[in-house]
């Protein structure tokens, strides 16, 4: 064959080469073609994640401002109290009112808060909690006397309730999946990092005259940016616009916070059945207690039984489903909460729950948070020291939650608890050590020169003024050359008693009226931190995780509301009397925390018995560790049909690996 002949022998012509170039050219241009497109939708999709995962940062460090917000409050009002209760005079009771009048507030809108989200949806009511923070900051700047203060903090109340129940609800139902666990835990981050930064303030303040509005009136700072966060930038809750009807809206707010579109829609179908799956078990409780209701003679309202499901529910519209939700919403609350209580697991389940809530705050967290400063004014330190110091110890709670992080799934939630309160206990014994080593380590008094000085009211002790630290405890009374005499805070009445012998000269440096000189002072900053840094690896945030977790699913959201309501309340009980507590004049400031160390030891032990450990178990698992063999099987789920239940226990198993 001649050499460049084709497989027929002949010679290719130029028509014939310049077709093969053609052909060639083509296939190679099709196989880039392909490369290119594919390049370009490998570099979209990288582009989408990297906006995507952007504005989830953004989302997620608005949305926990409401944390930030709590914290920043919970800290601040420590250091500005000392200042504050100086220019307005005011009393314990009135410091008390002062720091649980927000606490109360935050608790009463609380339970308004849920109807708010519901109604308006969960934007919205970030929106108003922001807005009502920032007027409750700029009244408490401003404020003018004791009742002005009380309304500011009262507002601030409100805010920080209706925040602290809205902005974790948005972030858990806004965050990927497997995101959520994580994300939502930034929001109890802010609330430490929120303490911590308000120490700094006071701290910055703290020699200003009148520093106290500027601490006080700088929370609007970040209640400000995050209205405008949320008004322009931010989306609303694809959940809630699902429970609305508006499922186009709700798509178009997953694909903006979802690496495809094929990943929103998926989750949007997984949004809608759960939302069905959560009015069919509204009907099923209202079937239940129908029958209930039907044994004993009594009328109700007709709602269609499992019977006739069939037909019936082939046929069902929206109007009906909207008929059936209106019914069961206007008694529904009374039908669940006793069938909750009614289910001896769940009933199990509630006490742990709630007691975990109560210890957590009667253990005395807030109390050292809201007080650090006068608790460390107690133990001898100056006021301007005591405000520094407590912004710095409450960096201590940060990073014992920081740890908790890395620990949970791998210690187990039941051992953080456990050593979280035995170190707790011993903390809060020791506190409680330094404050009576600071009394009986002070100056002894050799004479006391006033009648008013000579003793005071006490419970615990005989009142009968024998140390400095007894003395200065009296109003109007300080120590000066061994004596308990009375005076002010400029010196004693009687100024010949500060007399030197030697010079016959007044010295200014003798004379305490506040506090004593404290050898002890710094144990009390040891076991302030070290109860700070213990509270934070496990009651921190245990409880709240663990809340999450023990309940079925039927009553997991009422369960929650319920042990919340514990916290809140605890809280009120705590703040509210820590002052009274700590007075000389009931269980001294030593007694108090000695009376929270009892509580934490008698906590320690009944979690002991009381809490199993669900580390890696599923919520149906867990459940299921709350029951007894002699318990009576819980019926409700007979008012369902087997396809209802399978989508329920595919929720269920859903849920368990969204929080875990």
């Amino acid at each position: 064959m001649v050499k460049g002949a084709n497989a027929y022998g002949s010679i290719p012509t130029n028509d014939e080469d310049s077709s093969a170039d053609k052909i060639v050219t083509i296939q190679i241009l099709s196989v880039d073609g392909v490369r290119a497109c594919e390049d370009d939708e490998s570099s979209d999709r990288n582009i989408r994640i990297l906006m995507v995962d952007r504005k989830m940062t953004f989302l997620t460090s608005m949305a926990a401002l409401g944390g930030f917000l709590f914290g920043y409050d919970t800290g601040v009002i420590s250091g500005a109290m000392l200042p504050l209760a100086e220019d307005f005079g005011l009393d314990s009771f009135q410091e008390e009112m002062v720091v649980s009048s927000t606490v109360f507030a935050a608790f009463v809108a609380s339970l308004v808060g849920g109807n708010l989200n519901q109604s308006l949806g969960r934007k919205t009511t970030i929106l108003v909690s922001s807005s009502v923070f920032t007027i409750g900051a700029f009244i408490m700047g401003c404020a003018w006397n004791y009742g002005s203060m009380l309304v500011g903090r009262i507002v601030v109340g409100i805010g920080i309730g209706l925040a602290s129940l809205t902005t974790p609800v948005y972030i858990a139902e806004v965050a990927r999946p497997e995101l959520r666990g994580k994300l939502v835990t930034v929001n109890a981050l802010l609330v430490t990092a929120g303490q911590f930064i308000a120490g700094m303030v006071d701290g910055m303040f703290g020699k200003v005259d009148h520093g106290w509005r500027y601490m006080l009136g700088l929370a609007a700072v970040p209640s400000i940016v995050m209205f405008i966060a949320f008004q322009f930038y931010l989306p609303e809750s694809p959940r809630w616009l699902v429970q609305n009807g508006l499922q186009e809206k709700a798509k178009i707010v997953l694909r903006s916070i979802r690496y495809s579109d094929s990943e929103a829609d998926r989750e949007l179908e997984e949004i809608i059945r759960s939302n069905e799956a959560a009015s069919l078990l509204d009907e099923a409780f209202f079937k239940k207690y129908k029958q209930e209701q039907a044994s004993r003679g009594e009328h109700m309202v007709a709602v269609p039984t499992s019977d006739d499901k069939d037909e019936e529910q082939s046929n069902a519209n929206a109007s009906q489903q909207q008929k059936v939700s209106s019914t069961v919403s206007s008694t529904g609350f009374l039908i669940r909460v006793r069938a909750m209580l009614n289910s001896a697991p769940t009933c199990r389940a509630l006490i742990l729950g709630c007691g975990l809530m109560a210890i957590q705050q009667l253990s005395g967290i807030n109390t050292v948070m809201y007080y650090a400063a006068s608790i460390y004014e107690m133990a001898g330190f100056s006021q301007i020291k005591s405000i520094w110091l407590s912004g710095f110890t409450a960096l201590a709670q940060v990073v014992g939650i920081f740890i908790s992080i890395f620990l949970v799934e791998r210690a187990g939630r039941r051992s953080l608890v456990l050593y979280s309160l035995a170190a707790v206990t011993i903390s809060l014994f020791g506190m409680g050590l330094s404050f009576y080593l600071a009394r009986i380590k002070s100056e002894p008094i050799s004479q006391v020169l006033n009648l008013e000085c000579e003793e005071q009211s006490s419970l615990v002790w005989n009142g009968i003024t024998r140390y400095c630290f007894d003395c200065v405890q009296i109003n109007s009374c300080g120590f000066c050359n061994g004596a308990c005499v009375s005076g002010n805070e400029l010196g004693p009445n009687n100024a010949e008693v500060c007399m030197s012998d030697e010079k016959q000269s007044y010295v200014e440096n003798v004379w305490n009226f506040d506090n004593c000189t404290n050898p002890a002072g710094y144990m009390s900053v040891f076991f302030m931190v070290s109860y700070l840094l213990a509270f934070g690896i496990g009651m921190g945030g245990m409880p709240w995780t663990i809340n999450s977790e023990i309940y079925p699913l039927q009553y997991r959201s009422m369960a929650v509301s319920f042990s919340t309501g514990t916290n809140w309340l605890s809280n009120i009980v705590i703040s509210a009397s820590f002052l009274t507590l700590s007075s000389p004049a009931v269980l001294t400031s030593y007694g108090a925390f000695w009376l929270y160390t009892a509580i934490a030891l008698i906590g320690f032990v009944w979690v002991c018995y009381a809490l199993p450990e669900t580390k890696g178990l599923r919520l149906e698992e867990i459940e299921n560790l709350f029951r007894k063999p002699e318990d009576e099987d819980d019926d409700i789920m007979d008012f369902l049909t087997k396809e209802q239940k399978e989508l329920l226990v595919k929720l269920a198993k859903e849920s368990s690996a969204g929080g875990h």
